[in-house]
């Protein structure tokens, strides 16, 4: 069993950064894979980033080139570095983590991309 806390979500305008992280009650070098998803109010959850244990990297194409997941496996967090923000990527941003076949997730945290 893992646990999940997500933090650093807001408002900021369009263009502008935010950093999101993830921090896990074990240690991320267990758990098989970790990702973001997003969910905007009336849309499906959408895989946004994603990370496996050995490193390899997968990002939905409409955040290729703007956003950056990586992880601090000392501090066994994970975070998602997001730049050139939209209006369209306003959603609640989840942490997910694969661990032993079950999927394990954050409360989630509110990004809002407005001026």
């Amino acid at each position: 069993q893992v646990q999940l806390v997500e933090s650093g979500g807001g408002l900021v305008q369009p263009g502008g950064s935010l950093r999101l992280s993830c921090a896990a009650s074990l240690s991320i070098f267990s758990i098989n894979y970790m990702g973001w998803y997003r969910q905007a109010p009336g849309k499906q959850r959408e895989l946004v980033a994603g990370m496996t244990s050995g490193g390899s990297i997968n990002y939905a194409e409409s955040v290729k080139g703007r956003f950056t997941i990586s992880r601090d496996n000392a501090k066994n967090t994970v975070y998602l570095q997001m730049n050139s923000l939209k209006p369209e990527d306003t959603a609640v941003y989840y942490c997910t983590a694969t661990l032993a076949a079950r999927i394990y997730e954050g409360q989630g945290t509110q990004v809002t991309v407005s001026s």
